[in-house]
């Protein structure tokens, strides 16, 4: 799976390159979907991207990320993240829309803190919001609101920029439950979050060349300095799973990604996750979803 690069969505979708396409300093900009739905749409195939991408999402359609895939009937907010591979793909003939996108350096030194600190773009998390027909009407006024900014020549336009995207984040969020939302700041949650994170970089598998480095729960514990038992304890506390179920969850999601997305050899996907046998890769695959690997490849 190979990551889409900024420059390479430019000229897959426009054949040009912006001039202010310097990541150090932040890239935004906005775009009517209506533009690139169509017969002259450039399909992009199941990808992770190295930019940001929030989407409001008018018609029906399908939403495939890791190892999911959502039917939308009508009206969505999609929110992407780097560490996700993800595919769009339309139901319907009748698509509208618009969508943002952003690098981390965008809203990073403004907010002083990562993008990931938002449950939208955190790996694992609520990436897709229904909206009401009121809701779709608030979403539409900010990203149009995006478009007059962006033309205009006010000097401090793209502090304004990151308020309508972080508008649409917290819009989103305010459609979860409070419970998935709730923050503590004890040191069990510090310790579920170092994880988490740890976790995420591993992935998504990109390359056969590329193998998974942490695969037990005493290899993480070591990673983050505490012992095995208390970064069970510590993720029990937060999650209510053990570091062994929760890696064996993000295995599980891999080895679907790469089994339905690739054409590499099941024996292969197993190296990359880190199982020396392929009979070992199988027997996990089996036990933790009832179905030999090849099974899913050919669902």
């Amino acid at each position: 799976m190979k990551t889409l690069t900024l420059e390479e969505f430019y000229q897959a979708k426009l054949n040009w390159l912006p001039e202010n396409l310097q990541q150090d300093l932040g890239h935004f900009n906005v775009f009517r979907l209506d533009d690139f739905v169509g017969h002259n749409a450039q399909p992009i195939p199941y990808s992770r991207k190295d930019f940001y991408k929030i989407s409001l999402i008018i018609g029906q359609n399908t939403y495939h990320y890791a190892d999911k895939s959502i039917a939308i009937e009508q009206n969505a907010l999609l929110f992407a993240n780097p560490q996700v591979p993800y595919e769009w793909e339309p139901r319907s003939a009748q698509q509208s829309g618009f969508f943002c996108i952003f690098t981390e350096a965008f809203l990073q030194r403004y907010l002083g803190s990562q993008l990931t600190d938002f449950p939208v773009f955190q790996p694992g998390g609520q990436p897709v919001f229904t909206l009401t027909d009121e809701q779709l009407d608030e979403a539409r006024r900010l990203f149009l609101k995006m478009f007059t900014e962006l033309d205009s020549s006010y000097v401090y336009k793209y502090d304004l920029l990151r308020a309508y995207v972080l508008e649409l984040i917290h819009s989103a969020q305010k459609l979860e439950p409070i419970t998935t939302l709730y923050r503590e700041s004890n040191a069990a949650t510090r310790i579920a979050s170092l994880f988490t994170e740890l976790l995420a970089r591993q992935f998504p598998i990109e390359s056969p060349g590329q193998r998974l480095r942490l695969r037990s729960a005493q290899a993480f514990a070591d990673q983050l300095a505490v012992h095995v038992n208390h970064l069970n304890r510590a993720l029990k506390e937060v999650t209510g799973k053990t570091t062994t179920r929760l890696l064996a969850e993000r295995l599980v999601q891999e080895a679907r990604a790469l089994l339905q997305h690739t054409d590499w050899p099941v024996n292969l996907i197993g190296y990359c996750l880190g199982f020396e046998e392929p009979a070992h890769f199988s027997h996990f695959f089996k036990k933790n979803t009832g179905l030999p690997p090849l099974a899913v490849r050919t669902a």
